[in-house]
């Protein structure tokens, strides 16, 4: 019933965030296809529910083939292959909005665990990838709240950065998705909606620890 219900409500909300960010998307799409590389649209192959192939849409804020150049597939804050208006998108999420398309389509839903590369995925052990794969992944997550400054982490670390995310990073994730594998109701979504907009203002705020009971305890890097 929950899982029947939620895709309902993505279904309501996907269609009713077009219509309401419609004339948002036409002024960026229009500077996008004007400026950097004219591309509009990024299609980005991710791991979803039960390890499947998904593509999701994100505006373009990078160079084509970036993943390719400099630090592959890891982007720190004031990254070069950053476009000059990929640092606004990016600095307020904007650059992920496309992906309602793919919450109507029924890739994603609103809210899960956010939906990563292969290579990334497969850092999580293979406990952990099961757990997190048997959820739809989600445009928003408790993941992307905690590690919603994940390029300045990356930014500071001295270590190689696939090291750091591998090390530092991926652990700390994998205990915040399976916490909401173990707590997802309709509820908490509601709260990972609000923090998800609250973080965004409000950059270093500890409310997702005070509004999330039993979130793991938060790192030193954090």
């Amino acid at each position: 019933m929950y899982n029947l219900f939620k895709r309902f409500i993505d279904i309501v909300l996907s269609l009713l965030a077009v219509c309401i960010l419609l004339p948002v998307f036409i002024p960026i799409i229009l500077i996008l296809k004007f400026t950097g590389e004219g591309e509009v649209f990024y299609l980005q192959e991710r791991v979803g529910l039960h390890k499947k192939s998904i593509k999701i849409f994100k505006f373009a804020t990078m160079l084509k083939d970036s993943e390719n150049m400099g630090s592959g597939i890891y982007t720190a804050k004031n990254d070069t292959r950053i476009l000059p208006l990929g640092n606004f998108l990016r600095k307020t999420k904007i650059n992920e909005l496309p992906q309602i398309l793919n919450i109507f389509i029924g890739d994603i839903s609103m809210v899960g665990p956010r939906p990563l590369i292969k290579r990334t995925f497969d850092l999580y052990d293979p406990s952990s990838q099961e757990i997190i794969s048997s959820i739809k992944p989600g445009l928003t997550g408790v993941g992307s709240i905690v590690f919603r400054n994940e390029e300045e982490l990356l930014q500071k670390t001295n270590l190689p950065l696939e090291d750091f995310y591998a090390k530092e990073i991926t652990p700390y994730k994998a205990d915040l998705e399976i916490w909401y594998a173990s707590n997802r109701s309709l509820y908490c979504d509601g709260k990972i909606i609000f923090l998800t907009a609250w973080v965004i203002v409000f950059s270093k705020s500890n409310l997702p620890w005070s509004l999330l009971k039993g979130l793991p305890s938060k790192p030193s890097i954090l």
